[in-house]
C-alpha cells in the first residue's frame, strides 16, 4: 500500500486515540458514602411522581421507590435529548447521592452543571453509567468516568442487575465522586475541558432506550 494512502487511512484513529487521551484521576484514600440520616439532605423525588423534574421520555416512578427508564418500543440512540430527565430547577455547589442498576449492555449516565437540558452533551457534564463490569483498565467513556474529561481511578462497576452507588461532590468547582465506597474521581474543573460549563446547573439522567434504575437520589445543598 502506498505510504500516503497508508497515513491517511491512519490519519483518522491517530487523531480519535488524541481525542481520547483523557488522564486518569490520582488514587486517592477511600471516603465512606453519607449514612441514610446524614443531616442535610433532601429527596430530589418526593416519593410520589415526577413533580419537579422535566422529560418527554417514558420514565416511571415505580411504587417500590424507584424511578426507572422504560424504553417505547422503536426508541433507540443518544441523542434524543428531550428523552432525558432533568430538575426543573437549577443547583450549585452540592453532594449529590443516589444508587443506579442496569441491564446487561446498560447505558445512561448523570448529567449536571447542565446549562441547556436540549444541549447537554455540549452544555454539561456527564458521570458516564454503562455495563463496563469487569474491564481492567476504564477510561473517560467506561462507567465511573467524567465523559471527555478523566478516567476513573478503577472500575468499581458491579454485575449487571446488582445495585451501584455514586456519591458526587461539587464544591467550588472541586469535584469528586465515590464510586461503591472508593473514591474515583478528583477534578479541577477549571482546569479541565469542562471549564466552560457552568457553576450552576439542572440535574439529570440519560435516556439511551434502555433499562436503567436509579433510588435514593438526594441532594445537601453546600453554602
Amino acid at each position: 500500500m502506498p505510504r500516503l494512502v497508508l497515513l491517511a487511512l491512519l490519519a483518522p484513529l491517530a487523531l480519535c486515540a488524541a481525542q481520547e487521551n483523557f488522564p486518569v484521576s490520582p488514587t486517592v484514600a477511600a471516603v465512606p458514602h453519607p449514612p441514610a440520616a446524614a443531616p442535610g439532605f433532601a429527596p430530589l423525588f418526593n416519593g410520589k411522581d415526577l413533580a419537579g423534574w422535566r422529560t418527554k421520555g417514558n420514565w416511571v416512578y415505580d411504587p417500590d421507590g424507584t424511578v426507572t427508564l422504560k424504553p417505547r418500543e422503536g426508541e433507540k440512540g443518544w441523542q434524543r435529548y428531550d428523552a432525558y430527565i432533568f430538575t426543573e430547577r437549577k443547583y450549585r455547589d452540592y453532594v449529590l447521592d443516589l444508587e443506579f442498576k442496569i441491564e446487561p449492555t446498560g447505558n445512561s449516565g448523570v448529567f449536571f452543571c447542565v446549562a441547556d437540558p436540549l444541549d447537554p452533551v455540549a452544555q454539561g457534564i456527564e458521570l458516564q453509567i454503562l455495563d463496563t463490569f469487569g474491564l481492567a483498565k476504564p477510561g473517560n467513556h467506561d462507567c465511573g468516568g467524567i465523559i471527555r474529561a478523566m478516567a476513573p481511578s478503577k472500575n468499581m462497576v458491579k454485575a449487571p442487575g446488582e445495585w451501584n452507588r455514586y456519591t458526587l461532590t461539587l464544591k467550588q468547582r472541586h469535584l469528586t465522586v465515590d464510586f461503591n465506597g472508593e473514591r474515583t474521581i478528583v477534578l479541577d474543573l477549571d482546569s479541565s475541558p469542562m471549564k466552560n460549563r457552568p457553576a450552576d446547573g439542572h440535574i439529570g439522567f440519560q435516556d439511551e432506550a434502555k433499562r436503567v434504575w436509579y433510588r435514593n437520589v438526594r441532594i445537601q445543598e453546600l453554602k
